[in-house]
């Protein structure tokens, strides 16, 4: 049988070698032109031409130089941070935050819009997202991709938001008026999935590709990726945990009505930890305020952290009995102000609950998860676009 020629295979070699040095000038760099041939596995010749390429492109540029031995110094090449931007947007009941970052992943500026006094959601984004990247520096022809965090569900073939029942003007048919508005292309997020993709990528799920996060803050919500990808459901609903049924629980019959709580919300959301607290004795303004005087009280406020663990547990048992995960993590406000005797609590109940035992961690994202989450989904894509297109 005569052997298959494989059209355009050195061009495909050449993507590939491209993108493979890239990666490492992103992770790595800056780097001379040898140690991409050493990393590479690439001839001194074929590192040469590799440079030489992406940096007609302007996808490199030199930064310096490195001493070595005999002859001249080497140029140190590094990432060129303007050869692309993108936008994350988090979009919450009074406020929305927008941020810039570069190709190489620094955030260059953040912003806040109120949206108190307005009933124009393409407004507040557009001015988010033109001084966003005004701060930055940037020109809006660089920004490639604008990601907005937003709760509810975000179906995952028309990429429309709908139940957003805490953004009642944000409706559908929004993000064609936001891209013909602002001519870049623009994308939603759920809330809780973006924090997942934050947690991937710099928390607490960093390096591992089953896993849960359990959101605990006004509302309930979960994220699960599986085998590294993200699962949304046929209608993007995946991960709607506050509608769980629970038994004791009131389930209502009409769960899609703006302002009806879920079974699991109704035991674990924000009112629920504020009885919780009340019980014992601990209140606050916010649900995270009542458990952080509960953990700060010691023993006096363990009562609050074993009713809240014992709740909690069964959603997460719920979860972990259908998928497995190895870890679980607890992230939104009231778990950061648990801390780790909130998340000990609940992996125990969890193995005393269900045959399964995943490791129960809290949130290692420093601050705004959903923020960095659209971020790094919007950087995702960009670098795939930028750095899969160097052979063109």
């Amino acid at each position: 049988m005569a052997a298959t020629r494989l059209p355009g295979t050195p061009r495909l070699l050449r993507a590939l070698n491209d993108r493979a040095a890239l990666d490492l000038l992103l992770t790595r760099g800056p780097l001379t032109r040898a140690q991409l041939g050493e990393m590479t596995g690439l001839s001194k010749v074929t590192a040469s031409q590799l440079v030489e390429r992406l940096e007609e492109r302007g996808l490199v540029r030199r930064v310096g130089e490195q001493a070595g031995g005999r002859g001249p110094n080497a140029q140190l090449y590094a990432v060129t941070p303007s050869s692309a931007h993108v936008i994350g947007v988090e979009v919450g009941p009074d406020c929305v935050v927008a941020a810039c970052a570069d190709i190489t992943g620094t955030v260059t500026s953040r912003v806040e819009q109120s949206t108190k006094d307005t009933d124009d959601p393409v407004g507040v984004v557009h001015n988010a997202v033109v001084q966003a990247a005004g701060e930055a520096g940037a020109d809006m022809s660089s920004v490639r991709r604008v990601v907005l965090g937003t709760p509810g569900l975000v179906d995952p073939h028309s990429g429309e938001i709908s139940f957003a029942h805490d953004l009642p003007r944000w409706h559908r048919g929004l993000l064609a008026d936001l891209r013909r508005d602002l001519n870049i292309p623009v994308f939603f997020g759920n809330d809780v999935n973006l924090a997942a993709v934050a947690e991937s990528s710099t928390g607490a799920a960093t390096g591992v590709t089953d896993f849960a996060l359990i959101w605990i803050g006004r509302g309930v919500g979960l994220a699960t990726v599986i085998a590294g990808r993200l699962h949304q459901g046929a209608t993007g609903a995946a991960g709607e945990i506050g509608y769980l049924p629970v038994a004791g629980a009131e389930v209502p019959h009409n769960a899609s009505r703006r302002g009806v709580k879920g079974a699991f919300q109704s035991i674990a959301g924000a009112d629920a930890v504020k009885a919780i607290g009340k019980q014992f004795g601990f209140r606050g303004a916010e649900a995270a305020d009542v458990v952080r005087a509960a953990v700060a009280a010691g023993p006096a406020g363990e009562p609050v952290l074993d009713e809240l663990a014992r709740r909690l547990a069964l959603g997460v048992a719920a979860t972990c009995a259908v998928l497995d995960p190895p870890l679980v993590v607890l992230a939104g406000e009231v778990s950061r102000a648990g801390g780790p005797a909130l998340a000990e609590r609940v992996e125990a109940e969890v193995a005393a609950i269900t045959l399964v035992s995943p490791k129960v961690v809290v949130t290692a994202v420093p601050s705004e998860p959903v923020l960095h989450g659209a971020l790094r989904m919007a950087l995702d894509a960009v670098r795939d676009e930028v750095f899969g297109s160097t052979t063109d």
